[in-house]
């Protein structure tokens, strides 16, 4: 089988299973995303041992996991805002737990950990609050946006490859991804907003313009996101974040885009009091 045929096989395949499992209930959606948010926490945290840092992967994912099933029940009213401080003690910890290890790094140790929170468990906990709406009456799953969000940014990634591909001439960052170029960034741009366009006909309780505006937005921290996470891999030397889907790479090569449209996204949604 070659590569290419190879790639677009696990490609469809792991769309099919995100976009089912977003659509199916929001309990599929849930177990589906707090394995993605454990598993791809994992691979960061392994990224930092070959930088020979040493994080604490277990505290890491555990506060990880936690912070995604509190999002879950918060945004679906089973639980009160209070409860978010019930997190300053495991955060804490993570300091604590530094002084007994007795490492030679241990700035960066915690520092990585925390990191590995902030990167992406938090965004990942985010679509909880974008697609469940409850209360202690009523929990309501809306997945459109989540859907649409997700859209997007395979839009832009599929724009961008076939624009700079078919026309890239102009290398957009070579120090970090020496296949980006600008015909490319453009490409990916136009495909989002297309699409953008698209769904606003779809889901027109929401103005198109709106959608729009988050097409384009989508389209630049997409490309932030996936050139963040190459810095990452060129700093220590590696190709792929992991071996999770053949031809593919792992699944933070899959989401680094995802988890950095998905804060921006959210606040925008916000803002304009559109969830």
């Amino acid at each position: 089988m070659s590569e290419f045929l190879k790639r677009t096989i696990s490609g469809l395949l792991f769309v099919i299973v995100l976009v089912g499992a977003i659509y199916i209930s929001h309990i599929t959606f849930f177990i589906l995303f707090l394995a993605i948010t454990a598993a791809t926490m994992l691979e960061f945290y392994h990224l930092g041992l070959k930088g020979k840092i040493r994080p604490q992967a277990l505290m890491g994912i555990f506060i990880g996991i936690a912070l995604f099933v509190w999002s879950y029940l918060y945004s679906s009213g089973r639980l009160e805002l209070i409860t978010l401080f019930g997190f300053i003690p495991f955060l804490v910890s993570i300091f604590v737990v530094e002084l007994y290890r007795h490492q030679q790094k241990p700035m960066q140790n915690i520092a990585f950990t925390i990191l590995g929170i902030l990167y992406i468990a938090l965004p990942f906990s985010l679509m909880n609050f974008i697609s469940i709406n409850g209360s202690s009456f009523k929990m309501e799953y809306n997945p459109s946006l989540l859907l649409a969000i997700l859209f997007l940014v395979w839009a832009n990634d599929t724009g961008a490859y076939i624009f700079g591909v078919s026309l890239g001439k102009h290398k957009m960052m070579p120090r970090i991804s020496p296949k980006k170029s600008w015909e490319g960034f453009l490409g990916g741009i136009a495909s989002t907003i297309l699409v953008a366009w698209i769904i606003s006909t779809i889901l027109a309780d929401i103005d198109t313009r709106h959608w729009l505006f988050v097409g384009f937005i989508t389209s630049l921290m997409a490309v932030l996101g996936d050139l963040v996470e190459s810095m990452f891999k060129r700093s220590i030397g590696v190709k792929d974040s992991g071996k999770f889907l053949p031809g593919h790479g792992g699944l933070l090569d899959r989401f680094d885009a995802l988890i950095m449209v998905l804060p921006i996204v959210y606040a925008y949604f916000e803002v304009m009091m559109i969830i």
